[in-house]
C-alpha cells in the first residue's frame, strides 16, 4: 500500500503541477489589478503609489518566478495572506470547509444512493414501460445544468410555494442540524445531474453482467430476478460504478461553485467568487490547491476500493 500510494503520487505530480501552473497563468491573465483591493471606497492612488504597492506586493516579478516562489511558500506550508483583508489564506479556507463538504458529500451521497438504486430497477425489467420512464429522466436529468436546476428549483419550491429558505446555511439566530438541513434540501439539486449519469451507468453495467453464464446458472439454481440481481449481477458490475461515483467527485466540486453562488451558501464556491472579483490571487491559488488535492485523493481511493471490491486487481 506505501508503494502504491507513492507511484500514484509520484504519477500525478506533473498534472497537479499542470494545473496549477494553468490557473496562475489564467488568474494573471485577467483583467484588473489586485492593487485596487487597498484602495478604500471613495478613494484613488496615483500611479506611483500603486507602483509602490505592486513592487511590495511581488506584482512586478516575472511570471515564472512568482509561480516558483508561491510553490516554495506553499511546500513550507504558508498559503499567503489575502489582499483584501490580510488574513491567513489558509485560516479562510479551512472555516469555509466544512460547509463545501457538507454540500458536496450530500449531493454525493443522495446521488450514489438514488442514482444505483434507480439504475437496479430500471435493470430489472429492461425495455419496459418503467424503464423507459426511468430512462427519459435520466436524460432530461443529464441535459439540464445544475445552476439552471438550481433557480428552477428555488423559484418554485422557495418563492411559489415557499417551503424551503431562498438563501444562507442555517437561520440567524438558530443553526441547529434540522435547520442546517433545511436550507440543505434546494442546494441537494447538485445531485440530479449525477443522479441521472449514474443511473444510466447502472442500468448497463447491470444489463452487461447479466448475459454472463453465472447468472443463467443462478437462474436455474431458483433464484428469482431480484435475488439473482442483488446477489450477483451488482456485485460484479462495482467496478464501473466505483468509477462513475469517482469521476464525479470533481464534477460536483465544479457544480457546488455555481450552487453556492445561487443559493448564497457560505462555502469554498462563494469563496472563490469574492477571490477572482478582488483579483486576490493567493486566495484563488489556495482555493485551487485544496480542490485539486481533494480530487487527487479521491482518485487514490477509488482506486483502493478497486482492489478491495475485486482482489484480482493489484495495488502496485
Amino acid at each position: 500500500m506505501p508503494a502504491f500510494l507513492l507511484k500514484r503520487l509520484l504519477v500525478s505530480l506533473p498534472t497537479f503541477l499542470a494545473i496549477l501552473a494553468l490557473v496562475f497563468v489564467l488568474v494573471n491573465a485577467a483583467p484588473g489589478d489586485p492593487v485596487d483591493a487597498f484602495v478604500p471606497p471613495g478613494q484613488s492612488l496615483s500611479l506611483e503609489q500603486k507602483e509602490m504597492l505592486r513592487h511590495e506586493m511581488g506584482l512586478d516579478r516575472p511570471l515564472p518566478v512568482r509561480f516558483g516562489l508561491w510553490l516554495a511558500q506553499v511546500a513550507r506550508g504558508d498559503l499567503g495572506y489575502r489582499y483584501k483583508d490580510g488574513e491567513p489564506v489558509y485560516r479562510t479556507i479551512m472555516s469555509r470547509v466544512p460547509a463545501t463538504l457538507m454540500l458536496t458529500f450530500a449531493g454525493l451521497g443522495l446521488g450514489a444512493v438514488l442514482g444505483v438504486a434507480l439504475g437496479l430497477v430500471a435493470a430489472r425489467r429492461p425495455h419496459g414501460k418503467l424503464d423507459f420512464a426511468l430512462s427519459l429522466l435520466a436524460y432530461l436529468g443529464i441535459s439540464g445544468p445544475a445552476f439552471l436546476l438550481g433557480i428552477l428549483a428555488m423559484y418554485v419550491f422557495a418563492l411559489l410555494l415557499g417551503w424551503f429558505p431562498t438563501a444562507g446555511y442555517a437561520t440567524p439566530g438558530d443553526g441547529s442540524w434540522l435547520d442546517v438541513l433545511h436550507h440543505l434540501v434546494l442546494a441537494s439539486v447538485l445531485s440530479i445531474q449525477f443522479i441521472a449519469i449514474l443511473m444510466r451507468y447502472t442500468r448497463s453495467s447491470v444489463l452487461e453482467v447479466q448475459s454472463q453464464d453465472f447468472m443463467r446458472t443462478a437462474s436455474a439454481k431458483g433464484l428469482s430476478r431480484t435475488q439473482a440481481l442483488l446477489s450477483h449481477a451488482f456485485p460484479n458490475a462495482l467496478i464501473p460504478i466505483v468509477t462513475v461515483i469517482g469521476a464525479n467527485f470533481s464534477a460536483l466540486i465544479g457544480g457546488a461553485v455555481f450552487l453556492e453562488t445561487v443559493f448564497s451558501w457560505p462555502g469554498m464556491g462563494t469563496l472563490f467568487i469574492d477571490g477572482v472579483e478582488t483579483r486576490d490571487y493567493p486566495l484563488i491559488m489556495g482555493i485551487t490547491l485544496f480542490m485539486a488535492v481533494a480530487i487527487l485523493a479521491v482518485n487514490v481511493l477509488t482506486d483502493v476500493i478497486y482492489a478491495w471490491i475485486d482482489p484480482r486487481i493489484s495495488l502496485r
